[in-house]
């Protein structure tokens, strides 16, 4: 199989079931985004951490997959003529949002509390972790934004927004566990 089809080369890109859309159609910058994201945190994985948040992190890529596959289909083209689905693969459920709650309770438990914002880094690991979340927050803003023009399943929105506080704090905890200094973010007052 090739890798280059030359279809793309006007600007456009099939969505699955087809139909052809612009590059930078929002359904491709969401689905893109949620790629890009999955790159993050494939470098996360490949940091020296807990082989539990590695094992998490290759649940979550995989998860991804998925929510990129409820973004990349046209909704127009979702139901096949038979009555069946065109993505027919297992959606997000709640359990996988919930898995996402009980981990960050867990991490949440052994960790100092929270009383005041942190700024991103004190170790590199950590700062991948925090440029995990802001990728995984632009997914969520674009995936928002087509949510109101093209409705999609609720999970998929709701496991990114879920994902987003889970890599905070994974991002916390990992400072903890390198032992990094977490600097508090303290406004300067007037």
């Amino acid at each position: 199989m090739k890798i280059y089809t030359k279809t793309g080369d006007k600007g456009t890109t099939a969505l699955f079931g087809g139909t052809r859309v612009p590059k930078h159609h929002i359904r491709i910058e969401s689905y893109g985004t949620v790629d890009e994201l999955n790159s993050h945190l494939g470098l996360i994985r490949d940091q020296d951490i807990n082989e539990h948040y590695k094992d998490l992190i290759i649940t979550i890529q995989d998860k991804l997959f998925t929510v990129g596959a409820i973004l990349a289909t046209d909704p127009e083209k979702a139901i096949l003529k038979n009555g069946s689905e065109r993505l027919n693969i297992e959606k997000i459920t709640s359990e996988d949002i919930e898995r996402l709650e009980q981990e960050m309770d867990t991490m949440n438990e052994a960790l100092p509390p929270m009383t005041h914002f942190v700024l991103p880094g004190g170790h590199q690991t950590v700062s991948f972790c925090h440029i995990a979340r802001c990728v995984c927050r632009r997914a969520e803003r674009l995936a928002s934004a087509l949510n109101d023009l093209e409705p999609f399943e609720a999970n998929a929105l709701i496991y990114l927004n879920r994902l987003s506080d889970y890599l905070f704090v994974l991002a916390r905890k990992l400072s903890s566990d390198l032992q990094a200094n977490e600097i508090k973010w303290i406004p300067e007052k007037m």
